[in-house]
């Protein structure tokens, strides 16, 4: 065959295969989830009752998943994980690109304790001081806005389920 004749055949095939650029797939670092408000939390302090819309995370999919390629979180907003049962938890923030502090909370509704700012894309283990049931994700500074600490009290509703704790 005719070095030209294939020279202009691929030229064609190639312009012929060009897509514009609005149907283009956007690349995985632009893929934004939607975030979802599937439960509330009620955090009891001494002085104050403050209310974040949640996302539970309560599969083995879900948990997996987490935050991970999410870009900054709404106000007054946080992702909860739910597990069947208490016990050591510990996550890592690899794929997490938003730096956040993970409310380790027993089943009796008390939190164990508070991984302050956690850091976006680490590759170290965020762990429980204590077996906890339930881990609820917030942005990174909200524990120390609203002062909290061990042993305060978080009411979990789950509008499917009705309370998860108390």
């Amino acid at each position: 065959m005719d070095r030209t004749l294939i020279c202009s055949a691929l030229l064609l095939l190639i312009i012929g295969c060009e897509r514009p650029p609005d149907e283009i797939s956007p690349s995985r670092e632009h893929t934004e989830i939607p975030f979802r408000q599937d439960g509330t939390v009620l955090i009891i302090t001494e002085t104050d009752t403050i209310r974040l819309d949640v996302e539970i995370a309560d599969t083995d999919s879900s948990r997996a998943r987490g935050l991970m390629e999410r870009g900054a979180l709404p106000p007054a907003w946080g992702m909860l994980f739910v597990f069947p049962q208490p016990e050591m938890q510990s996550f890592w923030m690899a794929n997490t690109p938003t730096a956040l502090d993970l409310i380790f909370i027993r089943d009796d509704s008390t939190v164990v304790n508070i991984a302050r700012y956690a850091q976006p894309f680490s590759p170290e283990p965020v762990t429980s001081v204590a077996p906890a049931r339930f881990v609820l994700e917030v942005p990174a500074g909200f524990s120390d806005e609203y002062g909290l600490v061990a042993g305060i009290e978080v009411i979990i509703r789950d509008p499917r389920e009705g309370n998860l704790t108390r």
